[in-house]
């Protein structure tokens, strides 16, 4: 009876221990399809809804991605992902998570969230840089964009790369204003400035160096002219047709000894941005700087801005023409006139009108 008991005492523990491990596989695998599973149903909210970006700097542990994903609400449990990283890094040794910026949402399971981290599908890098903004501009982006600061972005752009490099770039140039070609390009992440300013010279040399080389023998303007007055243009014209015809007004300034008189250069020397309403004063026009067309003669000592190919074929393939004065509307086109006294009647006129605009906006707004 002794024996029987013994045995009797093993036996039934033996015989549940299926049935326990069943009940723990069974636990188990409840809580690992809840793991893996979205935080959110995606029937019930938008994708768009709920995406958020999430950088991985370099250097991040498989760990700290896990607590960070937690933290933010995008996977179920920091646990669960350890042991996924583990299972994906044991299929391929030589893969890992990789550094960049994510766009993620909580509508995805958590292995679509790894694969997109292990394959480093990052966040769209690509940054558009428009005709006619400055190198400041240029660096508030890449900064606003998290590249690199404005700063150092500004710093890079006065170390001039090698003649052996880029051998078409003018000598002696105190920066790279004007032949950093505005587009839309795709860095990759980590980008250093250095890095980022290679390749917008080299887009210069691809777009912008051609047209130039193949009208030389019909133009008299150095590399650093044309790029200068082109720069001038973009910020000048607002409307594309009027382009030719302002480049037209600048040459023929040029060629007969008239200051060039634009107001894009005395902002780019004193940087004070005019609008409508805040035209330059008489004592800002009066301000001196290098680049104050007002006050010196011919062209400023650099570019004022990238400007696009519209601007750069239009010094090119200028207007030929009679003008020698523009006045700007409030819509963005030009009065343009052959005579000062033409001029300076359009100016006036254009002020008389944007005064009544104001009195009839002033007046709508009081009823």
């Amino acid at each position: 009876m002794t024996l029987l008991r013994r045995l009797s005492q093993w036996t039934y523990p033996l015989l549940l221990l299926p049935l326990m491990i069943g009940v723990a596989g069974l636990h188990g695998a409840t809580w690992w399809y809840w793991a893996i599973s979205p935080v959110v149903d995606g029937e019930d909210i938008s994708p768009e809804e709920t995406q958020i970006q999430l950088e991985i700097t370099t250097g991040t542990s498989t760990r700290q991605i896990g607590q960070d994903l937690e933290a933010t609400g995008m996977i179920h449990s920091a646990w669960a992902w350890n042991i996924w990283a583990f299972w994906l890094a044991w299929q391929n040794r030589e893969g890992g998570f990789q550094a960049g910026v994510y766009t993620m949402t909580p509508t995805q399971s958590m292995p679509e969230i790894a694969r997109r981290i292990w394959e480093g599908v990052v966040e769209d890098s690509r940054v558009t840089l428009p005709e006619g903004w400055s190198l400041e501009q240029m660096g508030a982006e890449f900064e606003r964009r998290q590249y690199f600061t404005q700063a150092e972005f500004m710093a890079a752009t006065q170390e001039m790369p090698s003649p052996e490099e880029f051998p078409w770039l003018p000598p002696d140039l105190p920066h790279l204003e004007g032949f950093l070609y505005p587009d839309t390009y795709q860095f990759p992440q980590g980008a250093t400035p250095q890095q980022v300013i290679r390749i917008l010279l080299a887009r210069f040399q691809e777009v912008a160096l051609p047209l130039y080389e193949a009208a030389q023998e019909n133009q008299d303007l150095t590399l650093q002219e044309w790029v200068t007055l082109a720069s001038m243009v973009e910020k000048e014209a607002a409307v594309a047709q009027e382009r030719p015809r302002i480049a037209g007004v600048f040459l023929n300034r040029l060629s007969q000894g008239m200051r060039l008189e634009s107001d894009p250069t005395v902002e780019y020397g004193t940087g004070i941005r005019q609008t409508p309403d805040q035209p330059l004063t008489l004592d800002q026009v009066r301000q001196p700087s290098p680049y104050n067309t007002y006050l010196n003669e011919g062209l400023p000592p650099t570019p004022i801005s990238s400007p696009g190919v519209d601007s750069l074929r239009a010094v090119l393939n200028p207007e030929r023409t009679e003008y020698l004065f523009f006045v700007a509307n409030y819509d963005g086109t030009h009065v343009f006139s052959r005579t000062l006294e033409e001029h300076e009647a359009a100016t006036q006129r254009i002020r008389q009108e944007r005064e009544r605009q104001r009195q009839l906006e002033t007046d709508t707004e009081s009823l």
